[in-house]
C-alpha cells in the first residue's frame, strides 16, 4: 500500500535542469531568441494592462478580464524565463530544492488560474451576446472583482496540493531534469518509489482544472453560436462572431498543449518532446494573447491611438 514518507526523505538537495541543448553556440542562439520573446510578452501584456488602465472607455468587464489575464500570463512567463536566460549562459543549471518547490507552485498556480479565467470570459461573452442588455447588470464591478479573486484563490490552493504531494516524494537519485524548468511530470519521474497515486490525485486535479473548465467554454460557445444565429443581419452575426474569435484562438493555444502534458498516464512521458509542447503554453500563449486581443480589436486600437496623440500633444 502506497504511503507518504514519514520523514523527509528527499536526499537530493538540488536538480539540474538540462534545458533545451548543452552546445554554447545553439545555447547562444537561443538565449537572444528566448530574451526576445520574453521582453516582447512581457512588455506587450504590460502595454495592454496599462493601456486598459489609462482608457475609460475600456472599464468594462471584457478588458478587466482581459487585464487580469494579462497580467497572470506576465507572471506565468516570468516564473520560467529568467532562470531558462541565466541557465543559457552559465555552465551550472542547478536549482535547489527549495527554488524548484517554489517555481512549481507558483507555475502551477498561475497556470490554473488561466484555466479560470478563460471560463469566466467565456461567460463573459455569453452574457455580452445573449443577454446584451442586461450585460452590465449581470457582470457588475462586484461580481467581477469577487471572479478575479475566486479565480486566483482556486489556483493557487490547487497547486499547493499538487506541489505538495510532488515534493513530498523521496528523490534519492539522479537529479537530473530533462527539462527547461520544473514541471511536475517531469521532476515527478525521477521519484525514487511508485507515483501512481500522485498521478490519479493529479488526474481528478486536472479534470475538475482543465477538462470541466474546458467543457464550461464549449458549452458557453455552443449558446452562443445559438444565439448569433437567431441574429438576422449578416452584419451583425460578422460582428458577434469576431468579438468571440480572439477568446476562442487563445484557448485553443493554451488548452491543447496544457491537456496533453497533465491529462495523460506518466508512462507516456517523452521528456524531449514535452519541453516543446510546454512552450506553447508557457511562452508563447503569453507571447499570443496580446497580439490576438490587439491587432483584432478596434477599441484596443482605438485606445492606443488616444493615448499615442495625447502623449504627443503633451510635449
Amino acid at each position: 500500500m502506497w504511503m507518504l514518507p514519514e520523514q523527509n526523505q528527499s536526499w537530493v538537495s538540488e536538480f539540474v535542469l538540462l534545458g533545451f541543448s548543452s552546445d554554447p553556440t545553439s545555447n547562444s542562439i537561443l538565449f537572444f531568441a528566448f530574451l526576445l520573446l520574453y521582453l516582447t510578452s512581457v512588455l506587450s501584456n504590460g502595454f495592454i494592462v496599462t493601456l486598459i488602465c489609462l482608457d475609460s472607455h475600456l472599464h468594462t468587464p471584457m478588458y478587466f478580464f482581459l487585464c487580469v489575464l494579462s497580467l497572470l500570463d506576465m507572471g506565468y512567463v516570468t516564473t520560467t524565463m529568467p532562470q531558462m536566460l541565466v541557465h543559457l549562459l552559465n555552465h551550472s543549471q542547478t536549482i535547489s530544492f527549495a527554488g524548484c518547490w517554489m517555481q512549481m507552485y507558483v507555475f502551477g498556480a498561475l497556470g490554473l488560474s488561466e484555466c479560470i479565467i478563460f471560463v469566466i470570459m467565456a461567460y463573459d461573452r455569453y452574457v455580452a451576446i445573449c443577454y446584451p442588455l442586461r450585460y452590465t447588470i449581470i457582470l457588475n464591478w462586484g461580481l467581477c472583482t469577487q471572479l478575479a479573486a475566486g479565480t486566483c484563490a482556486c489556483g493557487f490552493f490547487f497547486s499547493l496540493i499538487h506541489t505538495f504531494l510532488t515534493m513530498r516524494l523521496p528523490y534519492c537519485g539522479p537529479n537530473i531534469v530533462n527539462h527547461y524548468f520544473c514541471e511536475g511530470p517531469s521532476v515527478r519521474s525521477l521519484a525514487c518509489m511508485d507515483t501512481h497515486l500522485i498521478e490519479m490525485v493529479d488526474l481528478v486535479i486536472s479534470v475538475f482544472m482543465v477538462a470541466i473548465p474546458l467543457s464550461l467554454i464549449l458549452a458557453s460557445y455552443i449558446r452562443i453560436v445559438l444565439a448569433i444565429l437567431k441574429i438576422k443581419s449578416t452584419s451583425g452575426r460578422f460582428k458577434a462572431f469576431s468579438t468571440c474569435a480572439s477568446h476562442l484562438t487563445v484557448v485553443t493555444f493554451f488548452y491543447a498543449p496544457a491537456t496533453y502534458i497533465y491529462m495523460r498516464p506518466n508512462s507516456s512521458y517523452s521528456p524531449e518532446y514535452d519541453k516543446r509542447i510546454s512552450l506553447f503554453y508557457n511562452v508563447f500563449t503569453a507571447l499570443l494573447n496580446p497580439v490576438v486581443y490587439s491587432l483584432r480589436n478596434k477599441d484596443m486600437k482605438g485606445a492606443f491611438l488616444k493615448v499615442f496623440n495625447h502623449g504627443r500633444v503633451a510635449r
